[in-house]
């Protein structure tokens, strides 16, 4: 089985698709986890630069990504955690939006989907990643409720942060997400659509158990 599951930052994909993932014995595949990689790798070799994108191109190329559990490993080093700054999440969209990297990394995760039961998340995964997987939701929340769970995140590893800056930040992603030209942050047709603002990850889930159990008989 092949579950999609796309929507913009915050609105509990990764959580949710980590949930169902162990539930059901599929295989999570971070996707979002793979552009973070790519751009942690060029902060540590090109510096904040991000204006040259076949230099950005060839890192990517040069780039091995995998994941053992919930870790993940960029060229053989754990950067499970380094990949989750601020600083990585600010310029995610900006590897994101380069057709060669896009490429190059939807080959991988369509590679891996076609022996593996995968839960995949991020922002294209019913629209071009798994156009044919069997069920796609779209989660979805308000901006301001989602920079509230951003901020809980932050506050809890020390990276105390602004409310009004990390919204700021959220809708930044959000208009790059939704208007690049490679991958856009889409609501497919054929998506089941669920809005998360004020609701448990386990309110969440259940909702959605409810149409994989289905589509499980």
């Amino acid at each position: 089985m092949q579950i999609a599951i796309d929507g913009p930052a915050g609105a509990g994909k990764s959580t949710i698709a980590k949930k169902i993932a162990a539930a059901y014995q599929m295989t999570y595949l971070d996707t979002g986890a793979m552009y973070r990689c790519i751009a942690h790798c060029v902060l540590n070799q090109m510096g904040d630069r991000f204006d040259n994108a076949a230099d950005i191109v060839k890192i990517a190329r040069g780039t091995v990504i995998r994941f053992e559990g919930n870790q993940v490993f960029c060229n053989d080093k754990d950067v499970t955690w380094e990949i989750r700054t601020p600083l990585v999440s600010r310029h995610t969209s900006d590897v994101a939006r380069i057709k060669e990297v896009r490429d190059l990394l939807v080959a991988q995760q369509r590679e891996y989907a076609k022996d593996h039961g995968v839960v995949m998340d991020g922002r294209d995964i019913g629209s071009v990643v798994l156009p044919e997987a069997d069920l796609k939701f779209f989660l979805d929340a308000d901006v301001l409720e989602r920079a509230q769970r951003r901020k809980k995140e932050l506050d809890e590893k020390g990276n105390g942060k602004a409310l009004e800056e990390i919204k700021n930040e959220i809708e930044n992603r959000d208009s790059n997400d939704k208007n690049r030209l490679e991958g856009p942050l889409v609501q497919v047709a054929d998506a089941i659509v669920i809005d998360t603002t004020g609701k448990s990850i386990e309110e969440v889930y259940e909702e959605m158990k409810i149409h994989i159990d289905e589509a499980c008989r």
